[in-house]
């Protein structure tokens, strides 16, 4: 679905992405691993529209897409969610999910006035899938809590929600599960599982834990030094020298990475 060719990012003299290369496969949960400093979330944000690209080329199903604003990616299925939730934290969580989907009559000043019944029909619509959005993330109960009220787990597992209110592709997700319980982290997992296989949802996930990556992500992606350094399945990765010697300046064959 994604392709990534000889990309490069720079900001002055820094090559934050260096001629990083990489495919996501449709249907996959794609994990992106490596050390601080390695380029992981600058490649988002060049996949994603947040950067452009210095060179090289980012094509989604056969389409280049490099460079396009990320209003546009939205309107083409390409989600993304941030390490710090984004949410409006004064509304409530089912109105945060309510927001998503773009081009909705109530949007002018027009409808507003003269088409009030289409309005209404439509947030009856909205509202009943914001619904059935919360129960598949089993957070119906918030659904009239303010969403600046929420934990740092039930956040992302709100950001998660917003992409399921639109017809997303393929969804980025960076650091799901920085700062969130095992318990919420076992939930939010779950659910990108199912979205996966009930509902064709592609992931890409930059990620720190690795048992998290282990138990969602093939294949696992390493980058360092903005680079793509090696591309396997989990046991792979761990057992790789070069990934062992990016994480912990060694190589020995320490293979309890984190």
């Amino acid at each position: 679905m994604i392709r990534v060719e000889n990309l490069h990012k720079h900001f002055g003299g820094f090559h934050a992405v260096d001629g990083a290369s990489l495919e996501i496969a449709t249907g996959s949960i794609t994990g992106l691993v490596g050390p601080n400093g390695a380029g992981k979330t600058t490649l988002f944000n060049v996949i994603a529209g947040v950067l452009e690209p210095t060179s090289g080329r980012v094509s989604m199903d056969g389409e280049d897409i490099s460079g396009l604003p990320p209003h546009v990616l939205f309107h083409k299925g390409m989600l993304r969610t941030f390490q710090i939730a984004h949410e409006f934290g004064s509304m409530t969580c089912r109105e945060n999910l309510m927001m998503v989907p773009g081009g909705q009559s109530g949007e002018t000043l027009w409808n507003a006035w003269f088409s009030r019944g289409r309005i209404a029909q439509e947030e009856a619509a909205l509202l009943k899938k914001a619904d059935e959005v919360l129960d598949f993330l089993t957070i119906s109960h918030l659904k009239d809590e303010r969403a600046g009220n929420l934990s740092g787990g039930q956040k992302k597992l709100l950001e998660l929600g917003r992409t399921m209110m639109v017809d997303a592709k393929v969804v980025f997700l960076d650091e799901v599960g920085a700062g969130v319980n095992r318990t919420l982290l076992n939930t939010i997992g779950d659910a990108i599982l199912r979205l996966n296989q009930e509902r064709g949802y592609t992931f890409c996930m930059i990620e720190h834990d690795m048992d998290f990556i282990g138990r969602l992500c093939d294949p696992v992606i390493v980058m360092a030094e903005g680079k793509v350094l090696a591309q396997g399945t989990i046991d792979e990765i761990k057992a790789n020298d070069a990934v062992i010697e990016a994480y912990l300046g060694t190589g020995l064959k320490n293979k309890e990475m984190v």
